[in-house]
């Protein structure tokens, strides 16, 4: 597992055991981010994406499922939906001090790694 990979990982667990961030009044988008959590750890990226994406449909006002999608999809290189993810998570949690440190890393190492001179 890459540094980055166990990072992104040790940040899902982070978020998970919050407090505030697990009284989601439907059970059934509270599961699909444990689930998704579970599936992460394993490194199986695609099916925590799929139930986090479930997640969000089902309550979608679940920060903490934002930003786990957010961390997914920036895994996957998909930093576009990344940025949507996270610039979400915090538009329904802006106090969240977790989910702003996770936006502010991405954008530190991803406009820092957009400002590479091309070498081709």
């Amino acid at each position: 597992m890459t540094a980055r990979a166990l990072a992104l990982t040790s940040l899902l667990a982070a978020v998970a055991i919050q407090p505030s961030l697990a009284a989601d009044p439907r059970g059934d988008a509270k599961a699909q981010v444990e689930f998704g959590i579970d599936v992460a750890q394993r490194g199986l990226w695609r099916e925590a994406i799929y139930r986090w994406e479930r997640a969000v449909e089902l309550d979608p006002t679940y920060a903490a499922a934002y930003n786990d999608l957010a961390i997914a999809y920036e895994h996957e290189g998909q930093l576009g939906k990344a940025r949507d993810a996270y610039e979400k998570a915090l538009e329904l949690d802006p106090d969240n001090v977790q989910i702003r440190q996770n936006y502010e890393l991405f954008k530190e190492i991803n406009d820092r790694s957009s400002q590479r001179p091309d070498k081709s």
